[in-house]
């Protein structure tokens, strides 16, 4: 059988190790990594991936878009599908600053204990790369959703952008820099996520007080200080009054098992493009097996 390669497409300086090493955990035989990639060139490099093996053993060969700027590799991805063509392509999969995966964990361990289609989910700091994904997933699962943001301008196209990908999408912008805001993003909700960069408290203990009822709170932040007061970045499924909490860590496992299965599950055809949406079905797949 031919040898399972992953053509690593990094848009940062130098390639993800993190990266590397899950693809190699995943089965990953051979692993060509290329760093500083941008669209133009990227068809030269998926034509050398396209044209070395016959049709039928291209699932053996796959395509990781990664690095730190999510945009970026959103166009990087795109070049890679518009490159293809009829039986001459392979799977791809985007990943960038870990952003599909770790928003598809944030989000399922949610839906472990509320039915995301009743609630209300307060996304805080949620105009980023990973907080876009999260309510791009919030909203196909029908939760109502609060936005919240330093600038209600920005959060705004961040909503429509989300709406033009689902249109039934229930999203209320809101600032969330006070203590006012923060106390309308969780009236009535029952479940936040913090999604804000890292060592940004963005929500205190005294307003996380005013509101016992919460049913699931989730941080992601895992630099000091976090961005949810009380939730320690290991914590996973614990009760703190009547809220389950997680933190960065507690999320991170299934952020991992996410990671390894799309890169395995790329490997399974040739004509896959895995992406939010994909990723997302994919971890609720693993998670209702176990």
């Amino acid at each position: 059988m031919p040898a399972k390669i992953l053509l690593c497409l990094d848009t940062d300086p130098q390639p993800s190790v993190f990266d590397a090493v899950v693809a190699v955990d995943a089965g990953v035989d051979q692993l060509f990594r290329h760093s500083n990639i941008t669209p133009d060139v990227v068809r030269d490099l998926v034509y050398g991936a396209i044209f070395t093996r016959s049709p039928a053993e291209l699932k053996n060969t796959a395509i990781f878009v990664g690095g730190s700027d999510v945009t970026a590799g959103e166009k990087v991805l795109a070049t890679v599908d518009k490159t293809c063509f009829g039986p001459m392509r392979v799977s791809a999969m985007l990943d960038s600053n870990g952003s599909n995966t770790t928003a598809a964990a944030a989000v399922i361990a949610a839906g472990r204990h509320v039915d995301l289609s009743k609630s209300t989910v307060a996304v805080l700091a949620g105009t980023g790369s990973v907080g876009k994904r999260i309510l791009r997933m919030l909203a196909d699962d029908g939760a109502n959703i609060r936005l919240g943001s330093r600038s209600l301008e920005h959060a705004e196209r961040v909503a429509e952008e989300i709406r033009q990908q689902s249109p039934t999408a229930k999203i209320e912008c809101l600032v969330t820099t006070d203590d006012a805001g923060l106390r309308r993003s969780l009236d009535g909700a029952n479940v936040v996520i913090a999604s804000g960069p890292p060592g940004v408290e963005l929500l205190p203990q005294s307003i996380r007080d005013e509101f016992p009822n919460l049913a699931v709170a989730i941080d992601l932040n895992a630099v000091p200080p976090l961005g949810i007061a009380g939730i320690e970045v290991g914590d996973k499924r614990k009760e703190q009054g009547r809220t389950i909490c997680y933190g960065a860590i507690g999320v991170g496992g299934t952020k991992m098992k996410i990671h390894r299965a799309a890169i395995q599950k790329l490997f399974t055809t040739n004509d896959l493009v895995l992406d939010a949406v994909e990723i997302y079905e994919l971890g609720k797949e693993l998670d209702s097996a176990k």
